[in-house]
């Protein structure tokens, strides 16, 4: 990572976070109100090959014990009414600011993996996390929804393990690797423009 984007990532947070804090704080009070505790999700993500940290969202699901994997539709009726709101509207992913000021991830860059798969695929994310993870970014803003709704038809979580590793996992490194070849701060402030209004251009 370079100086110039750390030094955007933490302004950008400290910012984002000042002008949203009353959103942050009013939906973690909802989550509480209506779902209990634990209001917030952590789960260990790769920020390099061998390194993880933990990543922080809003929690969007009924916690289960001996819980893996990504979700599908095996998850499905774990969604709470609530979770369905933030998922929807990537509101689940404000606390991740927090990750951002810590240097875990930026704003921009592939999204960080759970450790099974970097130790299942090494070489490939030997290449892919070679940028720093991020909250958003192309491989997101291209094929979140197809993945969704890939995993959405599985109702096994081993079908959704299946699923996730054949159709997803090669596409969203070649995407990632694309991102990787043309990323500078311009580039990153378009794919943070393309996040908000949900839409993503190569051009």
């Amino acid at each position: 990572m370079t100086p110039a984007k750390r030094v955007f990532d933490v302004a950008g947070a400290l910012a984002i976070g000042l002008v949203l804090s009353p959103l942050i704080l009013g939906l973690a009070l909802v989550i509480l109100v209506r779902d209990g505790r634990p209001v917030l999700y952590r789960a260990e993500r790769m920020r390099t090959p061998d390194d993880g940290f933990l990543l922080w969202k809003f929690r969007t699901m009924r916690v289960a014990a001996n819980d893996s994997g990504v979700s599908g539709g095996d998850k499905k009726a774990r969604i709470t009414s609530t979770g369905r709101f933030l998922r929807r509207t990537r509101l689940d992913e404000l606390p991740q600011l927090w990750n951002i000021l810590r240097g875990d991830i930026s704003f921009v860059g592939p999204r960080p993996p759970l450790r099974r798969y970097v130790e299942r695929f090494p070489d490939l994310y030997a290449r892919v996390l070679r940028a720093r993870p991020g909250v958003t970014g192309l491989a997101t803003l291209a094929f979140h929804r197809t993945e969704e709704r890939l995993l959405a038809a599985c109702n096994t979580a081993e079908e959704t393990e299946a699923v996730y590793c054949r159709r997803c996992v090669p596409r969203k490194a070649r995407l990632d690797m694309i991102y990787a070849r043309r990323r500078s701060l311009c580039f990153d402030v378009k794919l943070m423009f393309a996040t908000v209004f949900r839409r993503v251009s190569l051009h």
